[in-house]
């Protein structure tokens, strides 16, 4: 009999947990470690939640630890793993527990970027992760404030300003690039801002956050942004995550980007035996560049499970793997209000530095036939490299029906295809849906009378 100990009850570790309970014999244990209650929510769906779009908690776990306990999981919630002992095959507990394992999986997610700020501490400044964040959220909103200031303009920082709009508050975002939403190129950031300030966002670009003022009680009531302090009755912070990876690293555990823990494409841990991590806590590899990178999506996350349950499963019964984690290519997608924005592969910087020669074009086209009612706008923009005509990224800024138009493109990226190789790809045409040439197709187009110029 062995003993599987996951630490980390969300996506990732669910999803590999699920999955070893299923496929190895009943003596075999599965034990997972959750500090908090919740296992298998969506994170990405707290600002819908905050924003009253989702009206319950519970619309965002897709298993409780309940339905996880009845399929045979040994999952202890409010238990926080503490320190993780390689030579004694050990995990300790806050309690003081140690738990033995045979085989450990380190699912530990990501944490928000809390900069080391005058103030930062005080009251009422809040990071958005997880539920019990969101749930913090709701109630400094059930208090009316009368002004809130999102820092940063990332997925989260938009989406949380979005949510706040949606309740009514007066909302200030600050963000220290020149447009929002940064990993967007300039031009389409550009159509963000305008949709921003047009629902009443005062947006503040090229501004640096300094520290927060607290008053008697230790409660925020500014902003510290260059020469001024922006009035603040609540404050959200949407500056990104790095790994949560504290615990590996004690434990002597090789991490890179951000903190992400070093795996190889089954996820079994570098130098570490019998030790795999996966998820927002581990480091991945970009298919285009090839180079080390931490993407943080609860997609990846479940993917990721996925390849540790099998490889845990195939060393303890002796069986061959079957599957490996690829990489990504960096597929997103978000939206402000009707704006939908969403982005795969690399933005012409980028390129550059990964030294491609980048060739970039934009166009504007509809989400469907012209001439059909409402058929919508959206500007796709479309990086490819000059010499192998490869194509290198996709983005997309527009209506309704827009943003998904770039999951097309990401298949043509995985599959290594040039931009003439897209403009011959057999995609679905029906004037309800698309005009006679798909979008991205347009853009390919555009890119390869570029070239050929």
């Amino acid at each position: 009999m062995a003993r599987v100990l996951v630490i980390g009850g969300d996506a990732a570790g669910m999803s590999a947990a699920a999955a070893l309970r299923r496929r190895l014999p009943v003596e075999h244990e599965v034990v997972v470690l959750e500090r908090g209650e919740w296992t298998s929510y969506s994170a990405c769906g707290i600002p819908y939640w905050v924003s009253g779009e989702v009206t319950e908690v519970d619309d965002l776990v897709a298993r409780s630890p309940a339905e996880h306990r009845a399929n045979g999981i040994d999952l202890r919630t409010g238990t926080e793993a503490v320190s993780i002992d390689l030579d004694a095959r050990e995990v300790e507990t806050a309690a003081g527990d140690r738990i033995a394992f045979d085989a450990l999986v380190i699912a530990t997610g990501a944490e928000p970027v809390r900069p080391d700020l005058p103030g930062i501490h005080g009251r009422g400044i809040l990071g958005v992760q997880t539920l019990g964040d969101g749930q913090d959220v709701i109630d400094a909103l059930a208090e009316r404030p009368r002004d809130v200031v999102v820092v940063g303009s990332g997925y989260v920082g938009l989406e949380m300003a979005e949510a706040c709009v949606l309740r009514g508050c007066r909302t200030t975002v600050v963000e220290r690039a020149p447009v929002p939403l940064s990993i967007i190129e300039p031009v389409l950031g550009e159509q963000v801002a305008v949709a921003m300030r047009g629902r009443g966002i005062e947006l503040r670009t090229s501004a640096a956050v300094s520290g927060f003022d607290l008053d008697g009680d230790g409660h925020v009531r500014g902003v510290r942004v260059d020469d001024e302090v922006l009035p603040a009755d609540l404050v959200l912070l949407g500056l990104g995550v790095t790994a949560r990876s504290a615990l590996a690293v004690a434990a002597g555990l090789p991490t890179g980007v951000k903190g992400g823990i070093v795996t190889d494409a089954r996820h079994r841990v570098a130098g570490a035996d019998r030790v795999w991590a996966a998820g927002d806590c581990v480091e991945t590899r970009d298919r285009t560049t090839g180079l080390p990178i931490h993407l943080p999506l609860g997609t990846h996350a479940n993917k990721q499970g996925m390849v540790v349950a099998d490889d845990v499963a195939a060393t303890l019964l002796d069986e061959p793997t079957r599957l490996t984690f690829p990489g990504v290519v960096q597929t997103a997608i978000t939206k402000f209000c009707a704006l939908e924005i969403s982005r795969t592969g690399l933005g012409e910087q980028q390129a550059r530095e990964a030294g491609f020669d980048p060739v970039v074009v934009s166009i504007e086209t509809s989400a469907r036939a012209g001439y059909m009612p409402d058929a919508g706008s959206m500007t796709v923009l479309l990086v490819a490299d000059r010499g192998s005509r490869r194509l290198l990224g996709v983005q997309v800024v527009g209506t309704e029906n827009a943003g998904l138009r770039v999951d097309a493109a990401a298949t043509a990226l995985t599959a290594g295809m040039t931009v003439d190789d897209v403009v011959m790809l057999d995609l679905a045409y029906a004037p309800p849906f698309a005009s006679v040439w798909s979008p991205v197709q347009v853009a390919a187009r555009a890119a390869v009378k570029a070239m050929d110029a």
